[in-house]
């Protein structure tokens, strides 16, 4: 008669079998030559008011903002910064807040205004070629980086697309060794 600890793990692995091969069937490749890694950078201030004391009650006002987007790792117009240690280029800051501003964002006046602290953001996205269509989906850093240097040598790329076809998951460089 099979342990205790046999029938967990056979629970266990019938359990994740099913979602194994729903993970593997929601991911698909394609190989394409016309591809571009784009990073999109973002400034924006932002505020914090609280409530009571404790800041149990929180909420967020965002204020100006910049972004510029960065296409294949090259200079775009309108950088003043870069490139920094991913290799992007930022745009100037946005305008701080002034005091009048944040004063009037407040809901009640016992609200406590925060300091404003500027926030950085960057979303990442590959735009292919699939069946003569052009698509873009987000990405992670580490793949934008691949298809960066993929693109500056030529090289056509093999993309993994992840959460039914939401999202590039991998780029394999194709002909290459030192990707």
């Amino acid at each position: 008669m099979p342990s205790w600890n046999q029938f967990v793990n056979l629970g266990l692995r019938l359990a994740i079998a099913p979602l194994v091969v729903t993970t593997l069937s929601a991911c698909s490749t394609i190989t394409t030559q016309q591809y571009d890694a784009i990073a999109e950078v973002f400034y924006f201030w932002q505020v914090e008011y609280a409530l009571d004391p404790e800041q149990r009650r929180v909420r967020y006002e965002k204020f100006s903002a910049t972004s510029l987007v960065n296409q294949n790792g090259d200079r775009p117009d309108g950088a003043v910064t870069g490139p920094d240690d991913q290799g992007l280029w930022w745009p100037a800051l946005p305008p701080r807040p002034t005091v009048d501003q944040m004063e009037e964002r407040q809901e009640e006046r016992r609200e406590k205004i925060g300091t404003p602290q500027l926030i950085k953001r960057v979303d990442y996205e590959i735009t292919f070629e699939d069946n003569g269509q052009m698509k873009t989906l987000p990405t992670s850093y580490a793949v934008y980086r691949q298809a960066v240097k993929a693109r500056r040598d030529g090289i056509p790329l093999e993309l993994t697309i992840g959460g039914n076809d939401r999202f590039v998951s991998k780029v394999e460089p194709l002909g290459a060794s030192d990707f």
